[in-house]
C-alpha cells in the first residue's frame, strides 16, 4: 500500500517508543517489553534507543532490572526533535528528484512538496512529547 508521507521504519519507532516510556511516569522499561509492545523487532529498536540516548532523550539502566526511561522532561521534548535524532535535519522539498528534471516553468506537483514539508515540520516542532502520554496506557504488569 502506498502512503502520501513515507516515515521510516526507525523514526516511527523513536517516536513511538518516546511516548509509550512518557506513558510510565519515568519508571524503567525492559527493551523486551518495549519491542513487544510496539511490535517491533528488539536488535532494531535497541539501536534506536541507543541513538535516543545520546542527546538525553533516553536513559538506559543495564542489568537485570534495567531497562529505559525518558531522559529529560517531556514538556521539553518536540516530536521534531526525536524525529531528526533519527533521520537528521528535516529539509523542504520541492522537487521527487535529488536534480530537478523539469525546466521549472511547471512542476506536476507545483509547491505541494513545499507546503507538505513545512507542515510536516510546523507540526512535529510544535507537539510536545507531553501531549501523547496517553498513547498508551501505563502498564504495571511485568
Amino acid at each position: 500500500m502506498s502512503h502520501i508521507l513515507k516515515v521510516s521504519e526507525a523514526a516511527s519507532l523513536a517516536l513511538h517508543s518516546m511516548a509509550l516510556l512518557a506513558s510510565q511516569e519515568g519508571e524503567l522499561m525492559p527493551i523486551k517489553k518495549i519491542a513487544k509492545r510496539l511490535k517491533a523487532s528488539e536488535a532494531h529498536l535497541s539501536k534506536v534507543l541507543q541513538a535516543l540516548a545520546k542527546p538525553g532523550l533516553v536513559k538506559s539502566v543495564r542489568g537485570p532490572h534495567g531497562g529505559f526511561a525518558i531522559g529529560k522532561d517531556i514538556k521539553d521534548i518536540t516530536l521534531l526533535e526525536i524525529f531528526e535524532t533519527i533521520e537528521g535535519p528535516l529539509v523542504a522539498t520541492s522537487c521527487l528528484f535529488d536534480e530537478p528534471i523539469c525546466d521549472g516553468v511547471q512542476c506536476i506537483l507545483s509547491d505541494l512538496l513545499e507546503t507538505v514539508s513545512r507542515e510536516v515540520y510546523s507540526y512535529l516542532k510544535e507537539k510536545r512529547l507531553s501531549e501523547f502520554t496517553k498513547v498508551f496506557h501505563k502498564d504495571n504488569k511485568d
